[in-house]
């Protein structure tokens, strides 16, 4: 697949096919993905923590929050849950400035994901304290993201922002819409 392709279908998708198990292999796959990005000072701090184990997924789960432009959706339903999660991690041993290394390899996993005709959210709204005590996660690792991993269930499209309007919505079929600034707003010369 193109890198425009793969691009545009590497949505934040929210609801899953909770029936569809991915692999600890698979995990490791996108792992082995962002070992291979660019690190500051190529310091390479992050670590990673691999759930697929349901328990383990539930005790992540409870400590995310879903879709805050979303006011009459929580989250999503047991049967929609994502079926895996990485946990990154900043590895304060070895610094605590990680700079942009967690969102090039956040990308560079999801794009990964897409190609496999997977998907997934990242979140950065969590109950770090919470997650830190589900998973009994030593204190020297700083929980940077929660990154969700699953097979889509739902359709996002991407449409020209109006009126300044930035906030995501669902419709009646629940498709769900992303409205983007036009390319001419973001170049300024």
């Amino acid at each position: 697949m193109q890198i425009e392709n793969l691009v545009k279908k590497n949505r934040s998708y929210r609801r899953f096919d909770n029936s569809h198990r991915l692999s600890k292999e698979e995990l490791k796959y996108f792992v082995e993905l962002a070992r291979h990005t660019a690190s500051a000072a190529n310091r390479q701090p992050l670590k990673y923590f691999l759930s697929l184990e349901e328990e383990t997924n539930n005790k992540i789960f409870s400590t995310l929050s879903w879709a805050g432009y979303l006011k009459d959706w929580k989250e999503p339903v047991k049967e929609e849950r994502p079926s895996a999660y990485l946990v990154v991690l900043g590895d304060t041993d070895i610094t605590r400035k990680y700079f942009c290394d967690a969102g090039i390899a956040l990308q560079t996993m999801l794009l990964g994901a897409v190609e496999k005709d997977l998907g997934g959210c990242i979140f950065a709204a969590i109950d770090k304290e919470k997650l830190r005590n589900n998973l009994d996660l030593d204190e020297r690792f700083e929980i940077l993201y929660v990154l969700a991993l699953g097979r889509p269930v739902e359709k996002v499209v991407i449409e020209d922002m109006e009126n300044d309007d930035i906030k995501y919505w669902r419709d009646e079929d629940q498709v769900h819409h992303v409205p983007k600034r036009p390319l001419d707003e973001l170049i300024i010369n």
